[in-house]
Order: C-alpha cells, then structure tokens, then sequence
C-alpha cells in the first residue's frame, strides 16, 4: 500500500492492476505493468469538494476520468484537465488542438444546479437542441437531402438491410428495442444503440461525432454510458451531454425506474486553436468564481426553455415551408 496524496491511497497488485481508494470510489486500472512502476507513466488523483479526477498520462495521449455529482461539476472538471493537455495537430481542420481521451460520470444527472454557464448555448438553442436529439423536429431534412442524418433518426429509423424483423420498412426503432428490452430484463447487457452508419459514416467528411449508448437498469436506476469518437468540448460537450440526460430521463420515465448515473465517453475530447482562448476563459472562472458559474434548471431554465417552444415550432415550420 502506497499512499500518494491526502485521503489516496494506491495498491499495485501482480496482474498488472492498479488499485486506487479514495474513501469515495474504487477505481481499477488495468496497465502492463503496475504505473508506479513505470518512469514513463504519470498519475495524478486530485480530490476536491464533491469531484474526483484522474489522469493517467502514457506516452502522448492522456486517459481522463471525471466524477461529478451533478453535470456542471463533471463537465467543469472536464474543462481544467483538457486545458493542462498538450496540443496536438488536426490536419483535417488544418488546425490545431487540446485533446485528452476523457470520461466524465455524472453521480446525480438530474440534480441542480444542472446548467453550466461555460456553455454555448442559451434556453432556446438548449431546447431546440433537446427537441432535435428528442423528438426529431428536423429530421425532414434528411429527406430533402439537406442532412445525411441526425441523432434522432439514427436511434429511431436505423437502415438495416438482410434482416428478417425488417423485411419491408429495413428499417430498426432501436429506442423502442431499448425500452422492450429493459421490459424483457432488466438486468439486460443488450440494451445498445449504434449511432455510427458506416454505409454514410466512413467516407463522409463530417460522419457521426456521438457513437453509441448503452442502457443498464441495477438497484432499480437506469445508467446510461455514451461513446462519443470526437467532443468539442467548448462549443458542443455540455449540449450534447445535457440532451442525453434527457434522453436518459425519458426511458427511465418509460420504464418506470429513477435515473441513475451518466457516463460520457469522448476518445477525442478536444479544443481548437481559435478557442483556446476561451477554454482558458472558461478555466479561470471556474478556478476564481466556482459558485458564479451555473444555473438552476428546475427553477428557472426549465421554464426558460418552455417559453421558447412556440417559437421554436414557428422555426421548424417555416424551415418546412421554403
């Protein structure tokens, strides 16, 4: 037993596994060789009020993993670590960027204050946001030919081809098996979707950037773990995460069951060069102003963001009209 920081305390153990206590979590890391070991890897925990992080850094490219007990405090500690990461090139923007391979897990996704104010986006585009993910209110582009897809219509109309549930329509509601399953056991390991169509995804310019999700009911709560393969984390990480939530919130509704953690998986959880400044923005704030930088959903964003439903609908509808 080695202890490495105030209330840490960290066990190598011969399979290669490190094993880290910090009085709030376990957490097991599988690594060739136990990292305390190793002079080229570099742990660092650090603990603070009710977050917890790690970084293990190996050659290059860095392994975060966040908790938080409310989105705002996972996603912030998100932020801190991104901006310690080195840059790295991004030749397919021809830019530059921050980038770690992060997770961040949500203890408590519907608790508030549930909205970040390092975020950009406002009640209105949160919602529409909600509704596009949700409810699929712009998925008619993609019959125009507009948009070669969206989330909502890759969880609900996935192509399927030479499959016999699907004969005429080829076509999955893999939101509706997410439910039925559940249903069927609720202590199921088959409760995935797929958002990544690499009939559309492989050679697009721009393919899916969310990837997968996965649905587990235990101690009578619904866990939601997400798979993203590239994560703005300044412009689109905080949006995303927030509609997923509410995604989680209406299957656990459906179900019958309470919400339990999130997990939000980005393998290029990044920053470009022209946000750099921001990021650092976002960071200091965050450092020097930590009880000034969030907002109450239920007492005020909620109502927010359902004040800007007509307009929003007066939007969708004009958009269908031109």
């Amino acid at each position: 037993m080695k202890r490495i920081g105030k209330g840490i305390e960290a066990v190598a153990t011969p399979l290669g596994l490190i094993q880290l206590q910090t009085g709030l979590h376990t957490i097991i890391i599988p690594l060739l060789a136990p990292p305390l070991l190793q002079p080229q890897a570099i742990l660092l925990i650090q603990l603070h009020l009710q977050t917890a992080r790690l970084l293990i850094l190996i050659t290059n490219m860095e392994e975060v993993l966040c908790y938080g007990k409310t989105l705002p405090m996972a996603y912030h500690e998100s932020l801190v670590l991104l901006n310690e990461s080195p840059i790295v090139p991004c030749p397919d923007w021809d830019t530059e960027q921050k980038e770690v391979s992060m997770t961040f897990v949500v203890e408590h996704p519907l608790e508030d204050d549930m909205i970040s104010k390092l975020s950009f986006c406002d009640p209105a585009s949160l919602e529409q946001y909600c509704q596009e993910m949700l409810d699929g209110i712009l998925d008619f582009e993609i019959q125009r030919g507009k948009w070669v897809y969206t989330y909502h219509d890759r969880m609900t109309n996935y192509y399927v081809d030479n499959c016999e549930k699907f004969p005429d329509t080829h076509s999955a509601n893999q939101l509706q098996f997410i439910i039925d399953e559940l249903k069927r056991n609720p202590y199921s390991r088959r409760a995935v979707i797929d958002i990544r169509d690499n009939s559309d995804d492989m050679y697009s310019a721009d393919p899916a950037c969310w990837q997968h999700a996965q649905f587990f009911i235990r101690d009578n709560k619904l866990h939601m773990k997400v798979l993203f393969r590239s994560n703005d984390a300044c412009k689109a990480a905080f949006m995303n995460a927030f509609a997923l939530i509410m995604l989680q919130k209406r299957v656990a509704d459906e179900l019958g069951v309470e919400v339990g953690t999130y997990t939000h998986r980005a393998n290029s959880y990044h920053c470009y060069a022209r946000d750099f400044e921001m990021l650092e923005g976002y960071v200091n704030r965050i450092k020097t102003e930590p009880d000034n930088i969030t907002y109450s959903y239920w007492d005020d964003w909620e109502e927010q963001m359902s004040d800007a439903r007509p307009g929003i609908a007066q939007k969708v509808a004009f958009l269908k009209n031109i």
